[in-house]
């Protein structure tokens, strides 16, 4: 099976910055799109920023031009560096990936991080 294991969460202040990094191991035969969304109290789950195998991203339109993905395909590790954190940015951010399977990499599979909490706040 897959594991995400996600680390870089915390607490910082606004305008401060914070770099998330998820990293993906087990059976995996391709990686097709790795991201972020994030989930703050009281609200859905939105999705943050991704990034497919050939290098294009998308964003939110509230991120863009703060935050920045990027993956390492040698490590199977998507980051996320985060610049200008606002209050509103407080949210758990959960890792998400789309894995071929060494044992059935005809279908791809949707792999979810257990989360990580960042907090912005003065």
């Amino acid at each position: 099976q897959v594991q995400l294991v996600e680390s870089g969460g915390g607490l910082v202040q606004p305008g401060g910055s914070l770099r998330l990094s998820c990293a993906a191991s087990g059976s995996i035969f391709r990686i097709n799109a790795m991201g972020w969304y994030r989930q703050a109290p009281g609200n859905q789950r939105e999705l943050v920023a991704a990034i497919i195998s050939g290098g294009s991203t998308n964003y939110a339109d509230s991120v863009k031009g703060r935050f920045t993905i990027s993956r390492d395909n040698a490590k199977n590790t998507v980051y996320l560096q985060m610049n200008s954190l606002k209050p509103e940015d407080t949210a758990v951010y959960y890792c998400n990936a789309l894995i071929r399977l060494a044992t059935m990499p005809w279908s791809p599979n949707d792999y979810w991080g257990q989360g990580t909490q960042v907090t912005v706040s003065s």
